[in-house]
């Protein structure tokens, strides 16, 4: 298993509402093990409930593999979503802000890309669909000179 701290890779099963708030509170931990602010943990929690959800309900289910990340000079979180659905016929109409397939609001993915610092899709139609977020711990700007 690959570690960073006290955070250590982990995979969950996504195949009900219980799983959905399991998946939340174990992103927010593991985020702020990492050292993650409190908006950027919101961010993540937030993604990852919008991509676990859409693991639920239009992939009728999976899991999401979550790996905490260290590139030598910063920490970061890596969550894969990945489920065995009938996978995603247009991309980019899923991807498109107001696109909806379930009756929600149509911000789904295209949300979740916003809130992290790398998106993917891997998805075939008949083969399912692996959705890949990854963000970053923000760096304190340091203090500026002549400055408190």
């Amino acid at each position: 298993m690959q570690t960073s701290g006290q955070v250590t890779a982990t995979s969950l099963p996504i195949g009900s509402d219980a799983d959905l708030a399991w998946v939340r509170q174990h992103v927010r931990q593991c985020a702020a093990a990492l050292g993650f602010g409190l908006v950027q943990q919101t961010k993540l929690v937030t993604a990852a409930s919008e991509l676990a959800r859409n693991t639920l309900v239009h992939g009728g289910g999976g899991r999401v593999e979550i790996t905490p990340l260290d590139n030598g000079r910063n920490r970061g979180l890596r969550m894969a979503f990945i489920d065995s659905g009938p996978g995603i016929r247009d991309l980019d109409l899923a991807m498109t802000d107001g696109y909806t397939s379930g009756g929600g609001l149509g911000l789904g993915m295209s949300g979740a890309k916003r809130l992290v610092h790398e998106f993917s899709v891997d998805t075939e139609p008949g083969r399912g669909t692996t959705v890949t977020a990854a963000s970053w711990v923000s760096q304190v700007p340091g203090s500026r000179p002549g400055v408190g």
